[in-house]
């Protein structure tokens, strides 16, 4: 694979996402989201899931070599310092706030996210497995 198709395959998605992420924390927290009770460490929940499955299958193309255990590790503590960044940016928003239990929340879905996908479901691409 050519490192330009490889890039928007692997790198581009992951690389969009956090800009997603930096994008939508930029601003304060819309009226029509949800809320009932945890409803935004729920959020983080799952916003960082996708994280940390994007961060695995981007890892896993971009170091073929590397072992299982050290690629998941890898993502879960990318998404988690990733979410420990968004919420120092977000302490610099007005309207926003910086959470700690935010980041346990981005921790979990981190660890979530990243063990599921490498878990190989059926929706994984088959030629993604690391050989």
């Amino acid at each position: 694979m050519n490192l330009s198709r490889k890039t928007i395959l692997y790198r581009l998605p992951l690389v969009g996402y956090c800009l997603f992420i930096f994008v939508q924390s930029s601003f304060a927290t819309p009226d029509v989201l949800p809320t009932f009770a945890y409803s935004d460490k729920l959020m983080h929940l799952f916003g960082y899931a996708l994280l940390g499955a994007l961060a695995v299958r981007a890892f896993k193309r971009e170091f073929i070599l590397a072992p299982k255990l050290l690629i998941v590790v890898g993502a879960i503590l990318f998404s988690t310092l990733y979410g420990l960044s968004d919420e120092v940016h977000q302490s610099f928003v007005s309207e926003r706030s910086a959470e700690g239990w935010d980041v346990l929340a981005d921790f979990f879905g981190s660890i979530a996210g990243a063990a599921l996908f490498y878990r190989d479901l059926p929706w994984v691409d088959r030629d993604e497995r690391v050989r």
